[in-house]
């Protein structure tokens, strides 16, 4: 839902201040230099795209520090207001995931090409486009002089591509910033997302007996029955999920991403794998998911005695994130895409991102952020530079509508 202008979230004056301190030019620029230093993880070296984010916060007068538990891995905090005040943070990553087959680009992946309005390159949109626009919206705040009553950190971190362990979930589990508030960038195409989905990813193995290829029935295949677990997820699953909804998330869902079983092709399989990509919507709980699909693997075999069926959690349970829609945070962000024209309808965030950690220490977060999710990871990955320059005025407006105006 799109919205016509409303009124400036906090006094005209100061809105109007600092947006003029936001220079596009200054912002597209940044973008592109971010772009250029391949910060891809694996290995994950961003001491160079971490450097690129001092430069402009240092010299808008932000203290800055390093944190990190892996010396490649340093995670920006850089800080400006005033510190017994209420505390924004701003978190976003500047690792990028591998390119890829480089044949496959159109675009050079760290070239940062400005075409018809689209900045082109690996992390263009996941995640420095959010990087860039924290960072100028935190410069713009610094620049425009208004008075601040609380704090603003501007977080951008390491490690998110692999696991957040060297970046988000060691900034929080170390207590290096303690915000009231946390906006995590993603690609949400500027859309409010007021928490994202679980997940309990699950593992099933069927366990058979081997035998010669050519004497079938004197082994017990494991690939028969995994075949016929995934055709009872198929077909008694995935119509259940597709009922569990939410208003602001899609569908409850489920995906048979992996498989592996079999030895040799002459020997009837004694082992076959799957791993289920489970996403949960809030209500949700990861071991009773992981509950049901052990109950329809296990049903599924109950006539293949000899057959036999595991099931085990095989990532990091975690139920689905969601934050008040009625509080301070969320409706500061609805208040700034509504006086800039975006959309101003709540939604949620299907992907994993660094705000699970925040959001399980207990401080409220949400995600927002310039891009589609649907480039993420793809070959010439690209954002439009008018999304961006949005993204950078709407973090502002929020910021200055949390922490703004004098104590």
């Amino acid at each position: 839902m799109i919205e016509e202008p409303g009124p400036l979230p906090v006094e005209n004056g100061l809105a109007k201040e600092v947006l003029a301190a936001i220079n596009p030019d200054e912002i597209i620029s940044f973008l592109q230099d971010l772009i250029r230093v391949p910060s891809v993880n694996p290995p994950g070296d961003v001491r160079a795209a971490i450097a690129v984010c001092e430069g402009p916060l240092a010299h808008a007068g932000f203290s800055i520090r390093r944190e990190s538990m892996e010396e490649t891995k340093p995670n920006l905090i850089a800080e400006f207001g005033e510190a017994s005040g209420p505390t924004l943070c701003f978190n976003a990553h500047v690792d990028v995931v591998p390119t890829g087959e480089v044949s496959a680009w159109k675009h050079a992946p760290f070239g940062a090409d400005l075409v018809d309005g689209r900045v082109y390159g690996r992390g263009a949109g996941d995640d420095k486009a959010s990087v860039t626009a924290q960072v100028m919206a935190g410069v713009a705040l610094a620049r425009s002089g208004v008075p601040l009553r609380g704090q603003l950190i501007v977080n951008e971190v390491a490690d998110e591509e692999t696991s957040g362990v060297a970046g988000a979930a060691f900034i929080v589990a170390e207590g290096h910033v303690q915000p009231d508030w946390v906006i995590v960038g993603e690609q949400t195409l500027n859309r409010v997302c007021v928490g994202e989905k679980g997940l309990a990813g699950t593992e099933v193995t069927v366990l058979g007996r081997a035998s010669h290829g050519a004497l079938p029935w004197e082994g017990a295949n494991a690939i028969v029955g995994i075949a016929r677990i995934i055709e009872a997820l198929r077909t008694e699953l995935l119509p259940e999920l597709a009922h569990r909804t939410h208003p602001y998330f899609h569908p409850s869902s489920a995906s048979v991403n992996t498989i592996t079983g079999g030895v040799k092709s002459n020997v009837v399989p004694d082992r076959c794998s799957i791993y289920i990509d489970r996403r949960l919507i809030p209500g949700e709980e990861p071991e009773e998911s992981v509950d049901e699909i052990r109950r329809i693997a296990e049903t599924a075999l109950a006539d293949i005695p000899e057959l036999r069926v595991e099931t085990r959690s095989a990532s990091e349970g975690r139920a689905a994130t969601m934050s008040d829609p009625d509080s301070d945070l969320v409706q500061a962000m609805l208040s700034a895409n509504r006086h800039l024209g975006l959309a101003t309808d709540l939604s949620g965030f299907s992907m994993a991102s660094d705000g699970r950690f925040f959001a399980a220490a207990g401080h409220p977060t949400i995600i927002y952020g310039p891009g589609d999710p649907r480039l993420a990871h793809v070959p010439d990955e690209w954002v439009g530079v008018d999304e961006v320059l949005d993204a950078t005025r709407a973090y502002a407006l929020a910021a200055l509508r949390l922490i703004g105006g004098a104590a």
